[in-house]
């Protein structure tokens, strides 16, 4: 049953989390680019890639459910790298919830203003923090893959 856990928790972070990192990480760029682009030849690339963001993340509570009952499974819940892992993954729900998806909401609203030029002025501050705010997201989750290979401390044998 271990081993069940543990394949649908890796499936379900490479399958949820990846297509939120690439579509987060290029959101900002896309949408300046459209957003200084004449209005009434806007795409909605923008849109999806939010869209593709939110639908994913409700997708992504898969991997921290399945993440604890392989833990469960395994008797390690209580090992520090699981508890960092848990934290970082919290954080980083957090962050995405919290900040960038309302930064890409916001961002939206921007692009859809009728004045190209000034749409694209006020959209680059927001589109540098938004584009930090993802970094620090893809950051969270790599160093949450790094605990779940070398596992400091763990009894199971990696």
């Amino acid at each position: 049953m271990t081993k069940v856990l543990l394949s649908i928790h890796v499936l379900a972070a490479i399958l949820a989390i990846g297509p939120i990192a690439v579509a987060a990480s290029v959101f900002p760029r896309i949408a300046r680019e459209s957003a200084a682009a004449d209005p009434a030849h806007r795409d909605r690339t923008p849109a999806f890639l939010h869209r593709v963001c939110r639908a994913y993340a409700v997708v992504g509570l898969a991997v921290p459910a399945f993440g604890v009952a392989t833990g469960a499974q395994l008797g390690v819940l209580t090992d520090a790298w699981l508890l960092a892992s848990i934290a970082l993954t919290t954080g980083a729900a957090a962050l995405l919830v919290l900040a960038i998806l309302p930064g890409q909401q916001r961002m939206l609203t921007g692009v859809s203003g009728d004045a190209p030029a000034v749409a694209d002025e006020g959209l680059r501050p927001a589109a540098g923090r938004l584009a930090m705010l993802t970094g620090v997201f893809n950051l969270l989750w790599a160093v949450v893959v790094v605990l779940m290979i070398v596992r400091p401390g763990s009894t199971t044998g990696a």
